[in-house]
């Protein structure tokens, strides 16, 4: 089975915010996201599942409601 691995660079993308955002919400664990070394990575697969997730559940990552 092939899971597309991303960058934070490629999620600010997918996710349309900055790369600073995404940065912290992964440090912050509000994110699904590992490490390899010192970069973070995350499989679009969980990023798939969180949105759905976060939308079904009415909640906005960053106002404050998780």
């Amino acid at each position: 089975m092939t899971d597309t691995v991303l960058t934070i660079k490629e999620v600010a993308e997918y996710l349309k915010v900055n790369e600073r955002t995404v940065y912290r919400l992964a440090a912050a664990h509000k994110i699904p996201a590992f490490k390899v070394g010192n970069a973070w990575r995350f499989k679009q697969s969980d990023l798939e599942e969180w949105i759905s997730t976060q939308a079904a559940q009415g909640k906005g990552v960053l106002d404050g409601n998780n």
